[in-house]
C-alpha cells in the first residue's frame, strides 16, 4: 500500500460565494479545490443535477479513486457492472481503473460532493466540458485530452440498462 503525503504547508479554505460555478442548470459544477491547491492530495467539486440530469458519462481513472457523497436528493451512481441508488449521506469510493458514472435518479435532483484523490488538476477539465456546451469546441475534443485528465471513457451495459 502507498501513501500520499501532500506537499501543503497550508490549509485550504473555500468560501461558497467565492466558488467559480461551471455550466448551468440542470447540470452545475462548483469548482472548489484542485490538486495544485491541496499540494496533490485531492481534487474536489460539488456537483448540482436537477430534474434527472446525467453527470458524468462511463469513464475511469487509472491513477485515482473518486469519492462520491450525496448531500441532498437521489443519484445513481454506476461502480463497474453494478447502479447504485443513493440518498442524502451516502457514501461510494470507486477504486483506480473501475468504470463509474453518475446521474440524478430519475425525475429528481441530487446535490454532490466528488473527491477524487490523488488529485488531478481537473478544474480545466471541467471548464472544457463548459466550451462544448456552448458549442465552442466539438465533443470530440474530449477524447483529445483523456490522458492529460486521466479520464478514460468507456461503454457501460449496466448503465445503459439502468431505469
Amino acid at each position: 500500500m502507498s501513501l500520499l503525503v501532500p506537499k501543503a504547508d497550508e490549509s485550504v479554505i473555500v468560501r461558497d460565494a467565492e466558488a467559480e460555478v461551471v455550466g448551468r442548470a440542470p447540470t452545475t459544477v462548483k469548482l472548489l479545490a484542485d490538486s495544485s491547491a491541496t499540494g496533490g492530495a485531492l481534487s474536489t467539486q460539488r456537483v448540482t443535477l436537477s430534474g434527472g440530469a446525467d453527470g458524468a458519462k462511463p469513464h475511469w481513472h487509472d491513477n485515482s479513486a473518486e469519492m462520491f457523497f450525496l448531500l441532498d436528493g437521489a443519484a445513481q451512481i454506476l461502480s463497474g457492472d453494478q447502479v447504485v441508488t443513493a440518498g442524502p449521506g451516502d457514501l461510494i469510493v470507486v477504486p483506480p481503473g473501475l468504470p463509474h458514472a453518475f446521474a440524478a435518479a430519475p425525475g429528481t435532483d441530487a446535490d454532490l460532493l466528488i473527491v477524487i484523490t490523488p488529485g488531478v488538476e481537473r478544474f480545466e477539465y471541467f471548464r472544457h466540458l463548459q466550451r462544448i456546451a456552448l458549442g465552442e469546441v466539438g465533443p470530440e475534443s474530449l477524447l483529445e485530452v483523456q490522458e492529460l485528465y486521466d479520464n478514460h471513457f468507456t461503454k457501460s451495459a449496466a448503465w445503459d440498462a439502468r431505469g
